[in-house]
């Protein structure tokens, strides 16, 4: 199935193959690219209602997890509030799937890269179900850090200020 699908998306223009010494790789060609407002905003739209709708269980994040929501973090960038700004935050993930991640913002732009951030503005330290559950707005960082369960060193900076999901359904209702 997927390399039907891989071979339709290469057809649509979509994707290109890359010869990658004995293997082909598939790159996003710019045609591909310019669906990334439609991702985008598909991906906000499931941040936002999709993952309280669906009743998403924390306990259920899988090894993968944790990668896959922190490459997803420059598509939820909260670009009004990432203007003009130059932070740095240092992920360290324990337990299945963990790890450490830089994740950078400047100038209303989000790079993530695996490994350690060269003098982080700030640290999270958390098993990798847990901060799942806190990237997607599913637990409160307030409470998991009362709980000990969440650690934050460094500047008052907060993911939560700079990305969709890591703000609670709740709380943004009530800020609206």
């Amino acid at each position: 199935v997927l390399s039907s699908r891989l071979r339709q998306l290469v057809a649509d223009g979509l994707v290109e193959t890359v010869s990658e010494g004995a293997r082909s790789q598939y790159a996003v060609t710019e045609r591909g690219r310019s669906l990334e407002p439609i991702v985008t905003a598909l991906g906000r739209w499931w941040i936002q209602h999709g993952i309280k709708d669906l009743g998403v269980d924390v306990g259920r994040f899988t090894e993968t997890s944790p990668r896959s929501i922190l490459e997803s973090l420059p598509l939820m960038l909260r670009e009004e509030t990432a203007r003009d700004v130059d932070v740095t935050f240092e992920i360290r993930l324990t337990g299945e799937g963990g790890g450490a991640w830089t994740v950078r913002i400047e100038n209303g732009s989000c790079e993530v890269r695996p490994g350690f951030a060269t003098r982080p503005d700030v640290r999270y330290t958390a098993d990798s179900s847990v901060w799942c559950g806190l990237a997607l707005g599913l637990l409160d960082a307030r409470d998991l850090v009362k709980r000990g369960e969440l650690a934050k060193e460094g500047s008052r900076e907060a993911m939560d200020h700079y990305f969709h999901q890591m703000t609670p359904p709740e709380a943004r209702e009530g800020a609206s």
